[in-house]
């Protein structure tokens, strides 16, 4: 039996949505996030107990994030780390992971 051929079109425009502004969506929604305000340059940290601490003030404070204050600052933290994906360097996966530990231990959570 012969493979059927797709016949959907790729995408107009896609690729080069918001090419001008010399800026990635991910980086935007990490900037202006609906859910929290984050401290300035927050991620750049190089000890997990800060980013922790700055994640849990920024979702405990916020009053638009639509889950619990865990659930905000963990997507915030997670988003941050696939958003990196392969380019992220081990040593800057470690801490991050690190901080998803405190963060669990900030808010009274299992390991």
């Amino acid at each position: 039996m012969a493979a059927a051929k797709s016949t959907r079109r790729p995408a107009k425009g896609l690729a080069k949505a918001g090419a001008g502004k010399g800026r990635r969506w991910s980086q935007q929604v990490t900037e202006h996030s609906d859910a929290l305000d984050l401290e300035p340059h927050i991620f750049a940290s190089d000890n997990p107990e800060e980013i922790a601490a700055s994640l849990k003030r920024s979702a405990v404070s916020s009053r638009r994030r639509k889950g619990t204050a865990f659930q905000s600052a963990m997507s915030m933290l997670n988003f941050y780390i696939n958003r990196a994906g392969r380019h992220l360097p081990r040593a800057r996966r470690a801490t991050l992971e690190k901080a998803k530990g405190k963060l669990r231990e900030a808010f009274g959570r299992p390991p």
